[in-house]
């Protein structure tokens, strides 16, 4: 589970770094998220310390920061507001059994097939969100209970310091890299601030805004145990059992595109059932001890990569020191300068939108970027999980529509060798035209298939591979398969000995497969 958090010095720093990083911009979101849901500032913020902890303990993508966020808190605030926090943390619990059902029955393997489209609009959606959040800060409550935007001094001096805390991410890295720009650009400003005695909005403020309470803190004790308060009933189970499943399917939807996100800026592979059971785990050990619940938190799991986490530490460390923020650091907390945290979250909108996209404008086929628009427009006005489903309904639409027609092949004769380049994706769908193409009884000794041009999908497509490798094999032919990615290799039985490896030319993509969910 730990294997390689703690041989090197360097990344355990970094984890250790990059959490507390995490840990100081999750306060405030926490807060807000749990503001949201109509509970108590304490349940978020024990929520995002236990699902942070556990699914960085034993999740399928370290690195990655999990918490309560706002996808969830929507569905979760009707709920609350009819029943009760205790059917709240009723809920929350069946959601993670659901959850880990889902790893259970291998279902996070469809993750990978969600189309590129689809994870542009998503990710550029997710920007904009994240931007508007931020614009929250720069409003406030004023005596007669009215929002207000900020004006004047307030607003140039709000602006003066998102400003300098941009800056110092921007240009430290050019200097050192032993100390997390984004920490460094926190504990800066907020020094500033309050050695200058600036009149700036801090955490504390927003607490006070949140909850009426100009006296509101994040301070408590340890998360206890407790039973959900809630009648033991087919009635509970009616009332909460939709809840639970519309929880359910938004943190995984959330989790699992966040894990791909991050498996491509890393270039690594996450495991998505895996990540389907932590989730599920910490959600339930939440549900009993006073939490509402989360998943991951594609922001923060942002800021996370870029102050260099990449290992389980990362997400621990993030845990631990919120959890220490609660027990007994809420009053330094709660003086941070809410200017240095937008600073943090504007840097991660900068490098979360895909600003290339505007230069495929009229470069890629029109329906991906209806696709794309679609799907960033949807997320933006109502849900990221809703976004994706609507994205990946619109993708699967045009797909069926281009590929109705049957796989097309190129063949070559070559002596006694006959070369096949078969073109187009293989999958579920054209596995059956891409079998009749080939008849081993009537071809040359040595047949040649040549996957420079076609792209396996899924465990279907693998399938015909090592179908095809039989056929040959029987017929007393000689097979030789080239441009398979390592994926693909790995997965094949019966063909993998047949295929040729080029590091240089060979593909590398993901195959949706169990094997390596």
């Amino acid at each position: 589970m730990f294997q390689n958090v703690f041989t090197r010095p360097h990344n355990l720093r970094s984890d250790l770094l990059s959490g507390l990083t995490v840990a100081l911009a999750l306060v405030p979101e926490a807060v807000a998220f749990a503001f949201v849901a109509g509970v108590e500032p304490l349940v978020g913020l024990y929520a995002a310390f236990m699902v942070g902890l556990i699914t960085a303990a034993i999740g399928g993508r370290p690195g990655m920061i999990s918490g309560a966020t706002g996808a969830l808190a929507v569905v979760m605030v009707s709920l609350v507001a009819q029943h009760g926090v205790q059917y709240l943390f009723a809920t929350v619990v069946l959601m993670g059994v659901f959850q880990i059902l889902a790893g259970a029955f291998r279902l996070g393997k469809f993750i990978r097939m969600v189309p590129h489209p689809v994870m542009l609009g998503f990710v550029n959606g997710l920007a904009i969100v994240i931007f508007l959040a931020q614009l929250k800060q720069f409003q406030y409550t004023d005596e007669m209970g009215i929002t207000q935007w900020l004006q004047g001094v307030d607003l140039w001096q709000m602006l003066g310091l998102i400003a300098l805390t941009m800056a110092i991410i921007q240009f430290l890295p050019k200097l050192t890299r032993l100390i997390p720009s984004s920490l460094a650009a926190i504990l800066t400003v907020s020094l500033l601030a309050i050695g200058l005695d600036l009149d700036a909005r801090t955490v504390q403020d927003v607490l006070a805004d949140m909850t009426g309470d100009a006296a509101a803190t994040i301070a408590g004790g340890f998360p206890m145990f407790a039973m959900p308060d809630v009648p033991f009933s087919l009635e509970t189970l009616r009332i909460i059992v939709p809840y639970a499943l519309i929880l359910a399917a938004i943190g995984l939807i959330e989790s699992l595109l966040t894990l791909t996100l991050i498996d491509e800026m890393t270039e690594t592979r996450g495991r998505g059932n895996k990540e389907c059971v932590g989730q599920g785990t910490a959600n339930i050990v939440t549900g009993f001890f006073g939490g509402m619940g989360g998943c991951a938190m594609i922001g923060q799991s942002m800021i996370n990569i870029n102050s260099g986490g990449r290992g389980r530490t990362s997400g621990i460390a993030a845990a631990l020191f919120l959890l220490a923020f609660i027990l007994v650091g809420s009053s330094l907390i709660e003086q941070i300068p809410v200017a240095a945290l937008i600073g943090v979250m504007f840097i991660v909108v900068i490098g979360t939108f895909e600003w290339a996209s505007f230069r495929l404008l009229g470069k890629i086929p029109l329906s991906d970027t209806i696709v794309g628009i679609t799907v960033a427009v949807v997320t933006v006005l109502t849900d990221l999980a809703i976004a994706v489903i609507v994205g990946v309904i619109i993708s699967a639409l045009v797909f069926a529509w281009k590929h109705a027609r049957t796989m097309q092949f190129e063949i070559r004769d070559e002596f006694d060798t006959k070369i096949y380049l078969p073109k187009g994706p293989l999958f579920f769908g054209s596995v059956q035209a891409f079998r009749d193409r080939f008849n081993p009884r009537y071809d040359p000794p040595e047949v040649i298939v040549d996957f420079a041009d076609c792209r396996v999908m899924d465990h279907s497509g693998l399938e015909a591979i090592d179908a095809l490798a039989e056929r040959y094999e029987k017929a007393g032919k000689e097979l030789h398969i080239r441009h398979l990615s390592e994926e693909c290799r790995a997965l094949l039985q019966r063909a993998g000995n047949l295929v040729e490896v080029n590091v240089i030319e060979d593909p590398h993509y993901h195959v949706a497969d169990d094997r390596l969910a």
